[in-house]
C-alpha cells in the first residue's frame, strides 16, 4: 500500500517541555569492523550484538518441495528436530531456527555485518559507508535532538513516517529520519533492485526490500555504536514506521536484536498480519503487496495464493522481538489493512512473551477511534510515552496492554493446536550418565491367587444431566497476558433448538470486564450474566454462536454455565 508523498512528514504538537536547548559541537568518526557475535546481555534487554543467535547450529530447514499444507499456525516452541523447547535459554537457539525460516521464505537473507562500516554522528546527521567484497555504497540520515543534555536514546523514523515524532522527542529522544529508498528503492523489478544495500550485494539478491531496508538500519547503529555513544546512545535505540514504512519498522525489529523498542503501525500484508489469515479477511491480498513493491524475497512468490504452506508466519515474527520492547499500533476500521489477522499475530506472538517472563514488555493497540490511515491518534499517545520511558530511557515500568477493538477481534483458539509451554528459568537437565544398576530383578514367582470373580454391578450409569444447564452448554477460551485477558464464549444448543440463552460465569477476584460484543452483560466483575443480543438468540439443535469479551486481571479458573430461554 503506498502513502502518498505530499503527506506531512511532521506531527502536531501534543506534548512539550519547557527545559533549555542543548548545543553539541562537532562530529564523531567511526571505524567498524566485523566481530564475532557475543552472547545476550540479560533477559529483559536488549541485546548488544544485532544477531545473539548467530552460533546457533541450525539445521533441518525444509525444502520447498516437500512442505505440508498446515492451516494452523505453526508451533512457536516446537524445534525443526520436532522437540519442544522446555527452558527459556532454549529460545536464543530456537529464535535463530525461526529467523532462518523467515529468510529463506519470506523476507530474503539480511547478511551481516559488511567486512567495514565507516561513518560520522553529529548532532543533525549521520553518514554510513560501507565496504564490502569489493564493493562499497554510502547513505546518509538526518538527527533531531530533544531539548535536555545527551547522550540521548533515539528512535529510528522509517521514511519520516511513523508514531508522533513530538511526542518522541519531548519525552527525551532523539529523532533519526532514515530514507529507506536510499538503501532499497522501490519502482524496481525484482531482476534490477536498487539502491545501497543491492550496489553491495548485487541487483539481482533475492533479498526483499524490506530486509535491505533493515540492513540499512543495522549499519547506522554500527555507526552510533562505534562512535562511542557521545551523542546517541546505541544500546537505546527505537524503530517505527506506518503503512509501508510500518511493514519495514517491523522488520527491522525483527532482525536486529539491539533494537529495545518496535513500534510498526498500521503496516497491512506484508507487515504483522499472520499470512495465513490475510485471504479470509478481505485484507491486501498476499499477491498484491508481493507483485506492488519487491518488499518480500523472491521465494515467497510461491506462497501467494497458498500461504498454508508456508513453515513459519508473522507471529513467530513477533516472538523474535521477544523479549525486548514492541508496541503495535493498527487500525481496525480498515480491513484491507488486516488488523484481525495483527491481532492475531500478535497474540500468538505474546505467548512467546509470556513463556519468557517478559509478558509486560508487549502491547498491541487498534482500540480507536479515528478511521482514517496513518492518522495521529490521541490513543497511542499515552503508551507512546510509557514504552519510550521504559525501554529507551529505563525509567518507567508501566506493564504492557491488549486493547484490540471489537470490530478487528482475532481469534488465537482457531489458529493454533499448540500448547504455551512453562519454560524453566535455567538451562534444561541433562539426563544422567550414571550406569543402570546391575542388580539383577527379583526371581520370585508371581502370586497364584485367581481374579476375583464377583461380577460388575449392573447399576446403569447416572442419567442427571451435566451441570451447564437445561438446553445449551458454554466453553470458553482465553488469550492471557500479564494485567489482562480476552474471552472467547461459544454457546452450543442441546438436541433442540433454542430461542434465548443466559451464560453465567465468575469471574477472579480482582478481574473486570472493559468490552463485549455479542452479548449483553450483567455487570463488569463478580458473578455475570451474559445474556444473547437480538441476532443470535436462535440457535438450531446442535448448532452454536458465539460471543466475547475483554478484561483486566487473570481469568484464571472461569467456568460458565448455560441456559436456554
Amino acid at each position: 500500500m503506498i502513502i502518498r508523498s505530499d503527506r506531512s512528514r511532521t506531527r502536531s504538537v501534543l506534548v512539550a517541555l519547557a527545559v533549555a536547548a542543548l548545543t553539541v559541537a562537532g562530529s564523531v568518526s567511526v571505524v567498524a569492523r566485523t566481530t564475532t557475535a557475543q552472547a545476550a546481555a540479560g533477559v529483559l534487554a536488549a541485546a548488544t550484538v544485532e544477531d545473539e543467535g548467530a552460533d546457533c547450529a541450525v539445521s533441518g530447514l525444509p525444502d520447498l518441495g516437500s512442505l505440508p499444507t498446515n492451516a494452523k499456525l505453526p508451533d512457536p516452541f516446537k524445534k525443526l528436530n520436532g522437540a519442544t523447547i522446555t527452558a527459556k535459554s532454549d529460545w536464543r537457539c530456537r529464535r535463530a531456527e525461526i529467523k532462518e525460516l523467515a529468510e529463506k521464505f519470506v523476507f530474503g537473507e539480511k547478511p551481516a555485518k559488511p567486512a567495514t562500516v565507516t561513518g560520522t554522528v553529529s548532532t543533525t546527521n549521520i553518514t554510513v559507508n560501507v565496504s564490502h567484497n569489493g564493493r562499497s555504497s554510502s547513505f546518509s540520515a538526518r538527527v533531531e535532538l530533544p531539548s535536555g543534555t545527551g547522550p540521548f536514546p533515539a528512535v529510528v523514523v522509517v521514511g519520516g513516517f511513523g508514531a508522533d515524532t513530538a511526542t518522541i522527542k519531548a519525552a527525551g529522544a532523539a529523532v533519526i529520519s532514515y530514507d529507506p529508498l536510499a538503501v532499497g528503492r522501490e519502482g524496481t523489478p525484482r531482476n534490477n533492485k536498487q539502491g545501497a544495500f543491492y550496489s553491495i550485494y548485487g541487483s539481482s539478491s533475492s533479498t526483499g526490500l524490506l530486509a535491505a531496508w533493515g540492513w540499512g538500519v543495522s549499519r547506522i547503529i554500527d555507526v552510533i555504536e562505534q562512535s562511542g555513544s557521545t551523542i546517541l546512545k546505541s544500546d537505546a535505540m527505537g524503530v517505527t514506521g506506518c503503512s509501508r514504512y510500518g511493514k519495514g519498522a517491523f522488520a527491522i525489529g525483527v532482525f536486529d536484536q539491539r533494537i529495545a523498542l518496535t513500534m510498526p503501525i498500521e503496516s497491512g500484508s506484508a507487515g504483522v498480519p499472520i499470512f495465513r489469515g490475510i485471504p479470509g479477511e478481505g485484507a491486501q491480498s498476499l499477491s498484491s503487496a508481493y507483485g506492488e513493491q519487491p518488499w518480500l524475497g523472491d521465494a515467497f512468490g510461491s506462497f501467494t495464493g497458498s500461504p498454508n504452506r508456508l513453515p513459519v508466519d508473522t507471529h513467530e515474527m513477533v516472538a523474535m522481538v521477544a523479549p525486548r520492547g514492541l508496541f503495535i499500533m493498527d487500525n481496525p476500521h480498515i480491513a484491507n489493512l488486516g488488523p484481525r489477522s495483527a491481532s492475531v499475530a500478535a497474540l500468538g506472538g505474546a505467548e512467546v512473551y509470556r513463556a519468557l517472563g517478559a509478558g509486560d514488555n508487549i502491547t498491541y493497540w487498534s482500540d480507536v477511534q479515528d478511521g482514517s490511515h496513518c492518522a495521529n491518534r490521541p490513543e497511542w499517545r499515552t503508551p507512546l510515552q510509557n514504552n519510550i520511558r521504559k525501554f529507551l530511557l529505563k525509567t518507567g515500568n508501566e506493564p504492557g496492554a491488549i486493547r484490540i477493538h471489537s470490530k478487528a477481534l482475532g481469534r488465537l483458539a482457531d489458529w493454533r493446536d499448540w500448547p504455551t509451554p512453562v519454560l524453566a528459568d535455567g538451562p534444561t537437565t541433562p539426563p544422567p550418565t550414571t550406569p543402570p544398576p546391575t542388580t539383577p530383578p527379583p526371581t520370585t514367582s508371581p502370586p497364584t491367587t485367581p481374579p476375583p470373580t464377583t461380577p460388575p454391578p449392573t447399576t446403569p450409569p447416572p442419567t442427571t444431566p451435566p451441570p451447564n444447564g437445561a438446553g445449551c452448554t458454554a466453553t470458553v477460551s482465553v488469550n492471557q497476558w500479564t494485567g489482562g485477558f480476552v474471552a472467547a464464549v461459544r454457546v452450543t444448543a442441546g438436541p433442540a433448538p433454542i430461542n434465548g440463552w443466559t451464560v453465567t460465569m465468575t469471574l477472579p477476584s480482582g478481574a473486570s470486564i472493559t468490552n463485549i460484543w455479542s452479548a449483553n452483560r450483567s455487570g463488569t466483575t463478580g458473578t455475570v450474566q451474559f445474556t444473547n443480543v437480538a441476532y443470535n438468540g436462535s440457535i438450531g439443535a446442535g448448532q452454536s454462536t458465539e460471543f466475547g469479551y475483554q478484561g483486566t486481571g487473570t481469568a484464571a479458573g472461569m467456568t460458565p454455565t448455560c441456559s436456554a430461554a
